[in-house]
């Protein structure tokens, strides 16, 4: 069983910078894709940031050079940093992996005051 437990949410101004923390127990740390996805108030949950087990990352547009995934193998964690952060850069953000079964964080809140 995976369990992934976040860490690092927070209100902050905008054009400020917050890291998130995944932790992942388990097995699949090391080979499998680690994700970061967000969902703002009364909207779907979206895909922000990927890095896979061979450390190729891929990030929505709307992120793009302000945010950074990167993992540590060493310690099973994979951490977002987010620089120039806007308004809308405001939700729950989870960290999820897996492949058939998808494992999920419970989530930690960023708010981003304008």
């Amino acid at each position: 069983q995976v369990q992934l437990v976040e860490s690092g949410g927070g209100l902050v101004q905008a054009g400020g910078s917050l890291r998130l923390s995944c932790t992942a127990s388990g097995s699949v740390f090391n080979t499998h894709a680690m994700r970061w996805y967000r969902q703002a108030p009364g909207k779907q949950r979206e895909l922000v940031a990927v890095v896979t087990s061979r450390d190729t990352t891929n990030y929505a547009y709307s992120v793009k050079g302000r945010f950074t995934i990167f993992r540590e193998n060493g310690k099973n964690t994979v951490y977002l940093q987010m620089n120039s952060l806007k308004f809308e850069d405001t939700g729950v953000y989870y960290c999820n992996t897996g492949l058939v079964n998808q494992y999920w964080g419970q989530g930690t809140q960023v708010t981003v005051s304008s």
